[in-house]
């Protein structure tokens, strides 16, 4: 079946099961958000580690969701790969210090002689939640804004330096947190993740005082996700895009390129509104009705919200890896793509995608059957973080 579609076709399939990796990844941050609300929203010993044992069923969905994600973009476009996680090295390699604190965190928090102390563990979990947020979220921003990288494949035939891909400042890529665009995303991102974070724990959580404060916490959110969010779409629909031509794959900048994506994509903009429309009902169900059940609202809101930012990223003409240092070295999916033969097998694989969903959603389900309370942490039949 694949092997009779175009390069084209794959690589834009390919694209969507990046962007739908991408928005699964951000709407599982709620792991990261309720991390950074562990003394905001816990103030005894018992109700912390309600709330750590809340989170810690789902952190290794989060983690291995970003491995999935990291190991599909190598697979599908190896010179986006190469050249952000080659170049932008520490951004990268902060994200992974922060991903591998915590899955130490959750191991080591309860465990006997634990000369650290909880408290050590536990801000090791809040470091994550924030570092984590915060960076891929600005990381993300520079699909948007661009980065200061050249990429020369005549380099190949260079016996002492073959590198395609080269870094054109000394940072490799913390420079991303002077674009105020990049940082909007990022802080977006992060005040999201501790909006779904209040609503995961207040759902999984029995406990009178937590819902109160995870109440209150709401309001404190909300706001500023709204007014980063806000800024980071407005300026977004506002701003110039990378745009590149098909035939020739010349890069230029398109006056509303990001805007115009949405008016050619019609589909992608009803996604975009009504995943906006949902975030917007799940808070407003939780602060006025005082529904448990609006992570699901929200968290479908964010699934679709990401999906159709993604696809205006990289589709209908855009690079959406953009050289600011030099245009015409922009990643499209055109030209950072697998081979046609490598893409086919693989698309081949992403039939059983379906199939983990189907797990991940049984898992789920039989894991939070039930809230937790604070008798729980003392059943011997329970696994305590």
């Amino acid at each position: 079946m694949f092997e009779t579609f175009s390069i084209l076709t794959l690589q834009q399939y390919w694209w969507i099961i990046i962007s739908i990796l991408a928005s699964a990844l951000v709407f599982l941050m709620f792991v990261q958000g309720g991390q950074t609300l562990i003394y905001t929203l816990g103030k005894t010993d018992t109700e912390r580690s309600m709330i750590v044992n809340s989170l810690g069923r789902k952190w290794e969905l989060t983690f291995t969701t970003l491995v999935t994600f990291g190991g599909a973009f190598f697979a599908s476009f190896p010179l986006f790969y190469s050249t952000s996680f080659g170049g932008a090295y520490w951004v990268w390699m902060a994200i992974l210090f922060a991903f591998i604190v915590q899955a130490i965190s959750y191991e080591y928090r309860t465990k006997p002689n634990n000369f650290l102390g909880k408290r050590t563990f536990e801000v090791f979990l809040f470091v994550n939640g924030a570092l984590g947020t915060i960076l891929i979220g600005t990381a993300v921003g520079t699909f948007f804004n661009g980065s200061l990288f050249s990429v020369d494949k005549m380099n190949l035939t260079n016996i002492f330096d073959s590198a395609i891909s080269r870094w054109e400042t000394p940072f490799h890529g913390l420079e991303a947190v002077l674009n105020p665009h990049n940082v909007a995303l990022g802080l977006a991102v992060f005040f999201l993740a501790r909006i779904l974070g209040i609503m995961y724990i207040l759902n999984s959580v029995k406990e009178e005082n937590i819902f109160k404060r995870g109440i209150k916490q709401m309001w404190y959110n909300a706001v500023p996700f709204l007014v980063f969010f806000l800024y980071f779409v407005i300026a977004l629909l506002l701003k110039d895009g990378f745009a590149y031509s098909p035939g020739t794959g010349e890069v230029f900048m398109e006056p509303y390129k990001y805007l115009h994506n949405f008016i050619e994509m019609p589909l992608v903009l009803v996604m975009f509104l009504v995943g906006v429309v949902l975030v917007l009902a799940g808070i407003a169900l939780l602060l006025f009705k005082n529904s448990i059940k609006a992570i699901w609202y929200s968290g479908a809101g964010t699934i679709l919200t990401v999906f159709a930012l993604f696809l205006i990223a990289g589709l209908n003409n855009t690079a959406f890896y953009p050289s600011s240092f030099n245009l015409q070295h922009s990643l499209t999916i055109e030209n950072s793509s697998s081979s046609h033969y490598t893409l086919t097998a693989m698309s081949y694989v992403s039939l059983f995608v379906p199939v983990v969903i189907a797990y991940i959603y049984i898992a789920w389900k039989s894991v939070n059957n039930k809230q937790i309370e604070a008798s729980d942490l003392n059943d011997d039949q329970t696994h305590v973080y």
